[in-house]
């Protein structure tokens, strides 16, 4: 995935764990590359108990 994007395996890793901030234009690009609408990375399913 990071080859198709142009940028380092360790950057994918840092917007996984939130470490760091990025664009609304990467995010759509990941959402192609994964074949999935870029709306599914702000769906939240919370249990309340």
């Amino acid at each position: 995935m990071a080859n198709e994007l142009g940028i380092e395996i360790s950057q994918i890793s840092r917007i996984e764990r939130g470490v760091i901030n990025t664009s609304f234009t990467t995010l759509y690009s990941i959402s192609k590359v994964l074949n999935v609408d870029v709306s599914e990375f702000f769906v939240f399913d919370f249990i309340v108990i």
